[in-house]
């Protein structure tokens, strides 16, 4: 049996449905019913809970060979490093029981900055809970800035024109992956489980991208050629979050993460190669879901 957390996400639902295709047993973990019935009627079972409820888990991860375990975003915390710390320890401790051998997580490119990560300092930490656990067999799937994380900046290109919201420069490359590229590996991985002790595999999509060159892709998609990257300052950003409704916590962990993404920390130890190198393109990602969602909007 495979037991994926996250499942109602873009990687997790993508990784049950290749699984349950392959005819293996899936067990699916959200904390919303409505949200996994699709995943129901493909023939998994719905495990209802918290991923930071040890007990839960513990029950949940039982008779289970393999897991993919992954820390959802939760944007109404007032505590967002405590919630990530809570559910990374929830999910190690609750893995050390119940026979499971192997698991996968989706973890991201600068996971290894566990002081000074931003959002994925709490990754980090998941990482190095997970190491001392010598009788799992752990993959971490280090993974680029999402495409789909443009679909938000939405209602800032129809009403301001321009693409922008993440303080981080324009001329500034970086891994850019779309989220069922990073489910293909993660779904090949676990049915292979070829996979020892502790580890980490990047996931980096086609090449590496700018922003500039991402509102040049995504504004000739929509009819815009002209649409311009707008780099924020860290204080406009910050502000600009807060009144969107974010949390200060989230906010300040967006802000790291963009300070890390400028001054190069954050891809410290990656090297592109092809085999960390993923097929779907911007381009695909803007026409098929970019520009519909747009016109949509």
């Amino acid at each position: 049996m495979y037991v994926i957390t996250g499942a109602s996400g873009n990687t997790g639902k993508q990784v049950a449905i290749h699984l349950l295709e392959a005819g293996k047993p899936v067990t699916v973990i959200g904390r919303d019913a409505g949200r996994l019935q699709e995943l129901v009627d493909k023939g998994a079972v719905a495990a209802i809970g918290s991923l930071e409820d040890e007990a839960f888990l513990r029950r949940t991860f039982d008779g289970a060979t393999a897991v993919y375990a992954l820390i959802p975003p939760h944007f109404a915390t007032d505590d967002f490093p405590g919630y990530q710390r809570r559910t990374a320890d929830a999910l190690v401790a609750a893995l050390e029981t119940g026979g499971v051998t192997h698991v996968v997580t989706l973890s991201s490119m600068g996971a290894h900055l566990t002081e000074t990560g931003g959002v994925v300092k709490g990754l980090g930490h998941m990482e190095k809970a997970f190491e001392s656990r010598t009788g799992l067999h752990v993959l971490h799937l280090r993974a680029g800035f999402f495409f789909q994380n443009f679909l938000g900046n939405i209602g800032l290109v129809k009403q301001a024109g321009i693409l922008g919201g993440f303080p981080i420069d324009g001329n500034k490359p970086m891994a850019m992956v779309h989220t069922d590229d990073i489910a293909e590996v993660a779904t090949r991985r676990l049915l292979a489980l070829d996979f020892t002790g502790q580890s980490h595999e990047f996931v980096a999509g086609p090449r590496d991208l700018t922003f500039d060159e991402v509102a040049a892709t995504l504004g000739k998609a929509i009819g815009r050629d002209d649409l311009p990257w707008v780099t924020f300052s860290y204080e406009q950003a910050r502000e600009g979050m807060l009144q969107m409704g974010m949390k200060p916590t989230l906010a300040d962990a967006y802000v790291e993460f963009c300070q890390r993404v400028n001054d190069g920390s954050l891809a410290e130890g990656f090297v592109r190669t092809p085999e960390n190198s993923t097929p779907t393109t911007l381009e695909q990602f803007a026409q098929r879901e970019f520009a519909p969602a747009y016109q949509a909007g």
